[in-house]
């Protein structure tokens, strides 16, 4: 079974940084694509950056373009993502997902973590 595990979540203030990180487990290949998505309260479940097989093509949304940095180590099978510049609005569970190939659609991805919490204190 693919198991995908996430970490770095936590409480922070606006304007401060956190780093999440994603492993990947299983029989799976270590360059499978891999995304970050989030979901806040009262809210549908909404891409953040995605990231192809070799992290030389990336996407983000606009409400994270210039703040969040995603990348990646296959050596590690893990995905990164680098928050800075917080703002209370990215206050929600982030999840981890992988698929065979990029997509900001969440439909593309058959993997998911369990999520990890974001809080931004205003």
């Amino acid at each position: 079974q693919v198991q995908l595990v996430e970490s770095g979540g936590g409480v922070v203030q606006a304007g401060g940084s956190l780093r999440l990180s994603c492993v990947v487990s299983g029989r799976t290949f270590a360059g499978i694509a891999r995304a970050w998505f989030r979901q806040a309260q009262g809210k549908e479940r909404e891409v953040v950056a995605t990231i192809n097989w070799s992290g030389g093509s990336t996407y983000y949304s606009d409400s994270v373009k210039g703040r969040f940095t995603i990348s990646r180590d296959n050596t590690k099978r893990t995905v990164y993502l680098q928050m800075n510049s917080l703002k209370f609005e990215d206050t929600a569970v982030y999840y981890c997902a992988a698929g065979p190939r990029d997509s900001y659609i969440d439909s593309a991805y058959n993997y998911w973590g369990q999520g990890t919490q974001v809080t931004v204190s205003p």
